[in-house]
């Protein structure tokens, strides 16, 4: 067995990159940008209204002027006018270009307009109040977002802005997960007394669509030939394998059997954690890059390799592994730095087991901290724990006896 720390530090070892390719920027939300976006011209672009009302030059109100003479309107998207006469006004819309010789916006709460004559109701104004002034935002030019962003509505709205109607993004891996196992019948299915349904292959399918990944799913029986003659086809046709199940000491577990026939290299058989202490981890030649439907910029001559990752299949142990070392691994891979979480704990733990211990916690927050509240589940298979959880927090092996307003890492699922 290995510790958590090294095999964490050998499954980010074996990061690998899809490729990049360009999609329309509506569709990128939850994808990883990989260009820089520049501003294509200043931001805003003109000086611009930022409030309804009217807009004057300063000078004349600060000579005393109150009354003012409606010029004219400059409306929102219309060609930029011209204050004629410094002792005149122009109605103004928000998001307009500034009249040329105007430099001030009154909003219209703060003047009365009758007979085409706006008079000012406040005894002071600010020069250049309510402008939006060109390039204060940005500069053409200047990084507005850099690659590596994962994409949200707040960039959508920039991307729009300058014109990328499509966007460079990280490729996604195509992934297969596989379950196994004679005792996992349909979620449609009524199972007998020695059955139940699949639940961890549509675990692990919800965990990669919060990834944006799409997956496909396989079952596959107790068979070791058929085993072998299926992860065969799929070691070809995808970038990464998620299995649950059939990688212990069980006689039916022929994964480990069928993954060294298969010349796939065994990175490491079991952690010394709990729960999902025996997790496999591996890979297998694939087709060189060059080979595949990469972007240009992406191509090298390192040959690809299918990423394995082999979950046990008692559920808890699937979706810590999951999110403890496959979401790592993307990160890297798609190049998302993400800001690791701790919390502190609310009461005393013991647990003796020299292992790191992924314990579940309810979280919530106290005066600005985040406070992890134990929660006792019935082991790696009381699936119905998750759903009174919101994380797990990841407790050292060197010591027994954790104290309450202990500080330790966390991985949220909730």
């Amino acid at each position: 067995m290995i510790s958590v720390e090294k095999a964490l530090e050998t499954v980010l070892n074996s990061t690998q990159g899809s490729g990049v390719e360009e999609i329309p920027f509506i569709k990128s939300v939850g994808r990883i940008l990989k260009e820089d976006i520049l501003a294509d011209r200043d931001f805003p672009p003109f000086n611009r209204v930022s409030m309804d009302g009217i807009t004057i030059d300063y000078t004349s109100f600060k000579n005393g002027q109150r009354s003012f003479e409606i010029e004219g309107i400059q409306a929102a998207g219309s060609k930029q006018i011209t204050l004629n006469n410094a002792e005149n006004c122009i109605e103004v819309m928000t998001g307009a270009v500034l009249p040329n010789n105007a430099n001030t916006v009154i909003r219209y709460e703060d003047v009365t307009i009758e007979n085409r004559v706006a008079t000012i109701n406040v005894d002071s104004l600010n020069d250049g109040q309510n402008i939006h002034n060109k390039g204060k935002d940005g500069k053409v030019g200047d990084l507005l977002i850099k690659q590596n962003t994962k994409i949200s509505a707040a960039e959508i709205g920039v991307l729009a802005t300058v014109g990328k109607s499509f966007v460079k993004v990280a490729k996604q891996p195509k992934v297969m997960i596989v379950s196994t196992g004679d005792e996992l019948v349909g979620v449609n299915e009524i199972p007998l007394e020695h059955q139940i349904r699949r639940s961890n292959v549509f675990t692990l399918v919800s965990l990669l669509e919060k990834l944006n990944i799409p997956s496909e799913t396989a079952h596959i029986t107790d068979d070791k030939p058929i085993l072998k003659s299926k992860i065969k086809s799929f070691l070809q046709e995808y970038d990464v394998l998620l299995f649950s199940g059939a990688v212990s000491k069980g006689k039916f577990d022929f994964l480990p059997e069928v993954f060294d026939e298969l010349s796939v290299e065994k990175l490491f058989h079991k952690i010394t954690q709990r729960p999902g202490k025996p997790f496999w981890f591996g890979s297998a030649a694939s087709l060189s890059i060059s080979e595949q439907n990469v972007y240009p910029n992406e191509k090298d001559n390192n040959c690809k390799k299918t990423i394995v990752f082999g979950f046990p299949g008692n559920p808890i142990s699937t979706f810590v592994n999951c999110l403890a070392y496959f979401y790592p691994w993307y990160y890297k891979s798609v190049g998302l730095e993400v800001e690791k979480e701790t919390a502190i704990l609310s009461a005393d733990v013991t647990f003796k087991p020299s292992l790191t211990y992924f314990l579940q916690v309810k979280l919530n927050s106290r005066f600005g901290h985040l406070i992890a509240t134990p929660i006792t589940g019935n082991g790696s298979g009381d699936l119905g724990s998750l759903v009174k959880t919101d994380a797990f927090i990841q407790l050292p092996d060197d010591i027994t006896t954790f104290k309450k307003g202990d500080i330790f890492p966390i991985i949220r699922y909730r």
